[in-house]
């Protein structure tokens, strides 16, 4: 898992139809203290995030189980909101 922010929305008027439920954001990874680390990934979100939250994200296959369809060609989820990381 990872810890990331959620940056922004991707509007997108076409999707694959596993997706059409789903809000796709642009997230941004982060360390431990909330630091910005590497490149801002889109992930799908599965526990109704917001834009500004903190959140747990996972990828690759994980990512695809946690959709409702686990066949869904995504390589991001998000799969919590974070309320406070203690270091």
């Amino acid at each position: 898992m990872n810890l990331g922010q959620v940056l922004g929305v991707v509007v997108a008027t076409q999707k694959e139809d596993s997706l059409r439920s789903s809000i796709l954001y642009v997230v941004q990874p982060q360390d431990e203290t909330g630091r910005n680390v590497g490149e801002a990934v889109v992930a799908a979100d599965t526990v109704g995030s917001k834009v500004g939250d903190q959140i747990l994200w996972v990828s690759s296959r994980e990512a695809a189980l946690a959709m409702p369809e686990t066949f869904t060609p995504v390589d991001a989820a998000i799969v919590g909101i974070v309320d406070r990381v203690e270091v």
